[in-house]
């Protein structure tokens, strides 16, 4: 199992905060019989206080979700694009744009979305139908404008920016995402 040096923190962090190890608190959530990743979440963060990235980790591990607990990640790239392939190339020109601006860029998939970290997360990217791409940014304390929407309280992300194709990939667009990146040091 491949754990990365973030997920690796968290996991010790975890066991430190609450005293419990992750295995541990798999297992009060598999005794839950909570199906899906948001029952896990809510149930985390409503009766053990858990803030929303631990609730999310042990969400993930509980249902084997998340990179670490796939052999090929690249895998989980192709799930998430089975049916939703005209999408592609948004996440694969963002991801490439990325890259051009540093090389401490860390690029975790997950089941439904792809995760991008630095020193901490900054966004995720989500084919979240087959018509609209998602765009999640961690930009506190920024106001909403039309294109930057404001995303539910409690959630990984503070905004999002939805996309139906690849020309929609504009300067603005790209400076929110720089913006995000910028303030993940």
């Amino acid at each position: 199992m491949d754990i990365d040096k973030a997920t690796q923190t968290m996991i010790d962090n975890l066991h430190k905060n609450s005293g419990k190890t992750l295995e541990e608190w798999i297992e009060i959530v598999k005794k839950e019989n909570l199906v899906k990743h948001g029952e896990i979440i809510k149930f985390l963060k409503d009766k053990h206080e858990f803030t929303h990235g631990f609730a999310n980790l042990v969400a993930h591990r509980s249902k084997a979700s998340d990179a670490a607990s796939v052999e090929n990640k690249d895998d989980l790239i192709t799930e998430q694009y089975k049916g939703k392939e005209s999408l592609k190339p948004i996440y694969d020109q963002l991801v490439n744009e990325i890259k051009t601006w540093s090389k401490d860029l860390e690029i975790a998939p997950k089941k439904a979305y792809v995760s991008l970290r630095r020193n901490k997360q900054f966004a995720t990217l989500t084919p979240a139908t087959k018509t609209r791409f998602e765009i999640g940014l961690i930009l506190k304390g920024v106001e909403a404008t039309d294109i930057l929407e404001a995303e539910k309280p409690n959630t990984m992300c503070t905004h999002k920016i939805k996309i139906s194709k690849k020309e929609n990939l504009n300067n603005e667009v790209l400076n929110w995402f720089k913006k995000a990146f910028d303030k993940a040091l």
